[in-house]
């Protein structure tokens, strides 16, 4: 193969680096001329690039926002609805003696105490309701759910439509909004 000659002034860089490849000669020197290359080659952002990053940059920021605002309110609002919920459930067993005092009181003979005793019944039962609580319904022969109800015993079915149902409630339960924070007891008809 025949090798042209060159002035210096041709003789490049580029031409150094290929002959130093190939008589397997890199030094310190080629290394330095790579990494500048590579400099060379990162130069830096246009104006266009550095403004569509800020711009990515605010959108993902604002997004994040967002999601913070929606989250913190969502909590807020769960906060609000069950707040009393630690006070409601105290004053559940409360309602329980009143109304078996209530029952109790009905069978004697004085009305003035029971009218009383009902007045003041009702008005801590409206004031309750007023705050979200509320009683879960339960009847006889209703369809045992194990989500809602708590089933405290079965005892023999008294009919065989009664049987895998409800036939008492031993205590009453109560919802607070949608959350359930006492369940009934019942008994339930064995199958």
């Amino acid at each position: 193969m025949k090798r042209f000659t060159m002035s210096k002034d041709q003789y490049t860089k580029e031409d150094e680096i290929n002959d130093a490849i190939k008589n397997g000669d890199l030094g310190e020197n080629q290394e330095e001329t790579q990494e500048n290359k590579e400099v060379e080659a990162k130069e830096e952002p246009t104006a266009e690039e550095l403004i569509q990053a800020e711009k990515d940059k605010y959108l993902r920021l604002f997004a994040e926002f967002e999601n913070y605002k929606k989250r913190t309110s969502k909590e807020r609002i769960e906060l609000f609805k069950t707040a009393s919920q630690e006070l409601m459930t105290a004053l559940l067993p409360i309602m329980d003696d009143f109304d078996r005092g209530l029952a109790e009181i009905k069978k004697t003979e004085d009305a003035e105490l029971l009218k009383g005793m009902e007045l003041i019944n009702n008005k801590f039962k409206n004031t309750l309701t007023q705050k979200g609580l509320t009683e879960i319904e339960v009847k006889p022969g209703d369809d045992f759910d194990a989500e809602v109800h708590d089933a405290i015993t079965q005892i023999p079915a008294p009919s065989d439509d009664l049987k895998g149902k409800i036939i008492d409630c031993v205590e009453k339960g109560y919802k607070l909004g949608d959350k359930i924070i006492r369940h009934p007891k019942v008994v339930m008809g064995q199958a």
